[in-house]
């Protein structure tokens, strides 16, 4: 997922949604996805995708860069439209997976643009396509129709998969569950064992990175991969500080991003230009400050060794 930058209005006209849309088609073919939903807001796009081979950083970087030029070109602008890289959350397959297609399929419901029962009339939107005659082959509704009560890919089971939707929309219990505060954050979706393996493999994946060191002549994808596993284990470690990662106080060296700089300094090989960017911290040598007066402060020292000892 990804907003554009100040959460303004990218994709209100036509043009920009439709070129998105193609270009999502051609990134889905060239890197081998199986898209199973999708949708585009006017300020922000979801995308629900099962991989063939480890290459979501690649495959995102090609998306959004080949969109952002044609976009920029056929204005005559220049600048990132994007507020930043791009969000990816680890889902385990199966029903949670099917839970956030059936979250990206309610999202034009949630903002008042259509009523569940219409919900077929957004064109920008995988749920769009699920009765047309000729679909992409990239995109696949075999989970959501699967997790719906094993429908077919047929009028019937895209009815009845319509019907489930709208009860989705309507009942306050499950409009609880894919409430956009349990969708969206995180890193990781599943079950208990699903998250402890996950845990497990990013941990094993930046321990096997760390004994790389982290020069400017290294290839890039393995520098895509270390901000994957830094942004993993920010995430994480700010869960457990109950830290909102998006709404950081505006101080540079806030006590909140002194805590998590001086956590991410001493678990991973994180740049500092990497972690000042990232948590709006000025300049490159900031993150360095900000752990060393974390560690010097003994209250927050304490909390350091709690968050060091919940990620173990």
């Amino acid at each position: 997922m990804n907003r554009g930058n100040y959460r303004q209005r990218i994709f209100s006209g036509k043009g920009a949604a439709e070129a998105f849309e193609r270009v999502l088609g051609e990134a889905a073919e060239r890197f081998g996805w199986r898209v199973n939903a999708y949708v585009i807001m006017s300020n922000h796009f979801h995308l629900a995708v099962e991989l063939g081979e480890p290459n979501l950083s690649e495959g995102m970087k090609w998306l959004q860069g080949t969109w952002i030029r044609r976009f920029n070109r056929f204005r005559n602008w220049t600048g990132r439209p994007f507020q930043g890289r791009y969000k990816g959350i680890v889902v385990e397959p199966g029903h949670v997976f099917a839970q956030v297609c059936h979250y990206i399929h309610l999202n034009p419901v949630r903002a008042g643009i259509v009523s569940a029962e219409n919900l077929g009339e957004y064109r920008w939107s995988s749920f769009f396509r699920i009765e047309k005659r000729k679909r992409p082959e990239w995109l696949d509704f075999s989970t959501v129709l699967s997790d719906s009560g094993g429908l077919g890919d047929n009028r019937t089971g895209w009815n009845r998969y319509r019907d489930y939707l709208v009860w989705l929309a309507e009942d306050d219990l499950e409009k609880k569950k894919l409430a956009e505060a349990q969708m969206s954050r995180g890193w990781c979706k599943g079950s208990k064992e699903f998250r402890k393996a996950m845990r497990d493999e990013a941990k094993a994946k930046g321990a096997q990175l760390d004994r790389v060191r982290f020069e400017g002549l290294e290839p890039k994808s393995l520098i895509e991969e270390r901000m994957m596993v830094w942004e993993e284990e920010l995430v994480q470690a700010a869960t457990v500080a109950g830290i909102d990662l998006g709404a950081l106080p505006r101080p540079k060296m806030s006590r909140e991003k002194c805590l998590l700089a001086a956590v991410m300094k001493k678990r991973t090989s994180v740049s500092n230009r990497w972690l000042a960017e990232r948590l709006a911290m000025g300049s490159v040598s900031t993150p360095t400050q900000a752990a060393k007066r974390a560690s010097e402060n003994p209250g927050v020292r304490k909390e350091i060794e709690r968050i060091e000892k919940a990620l173990e």
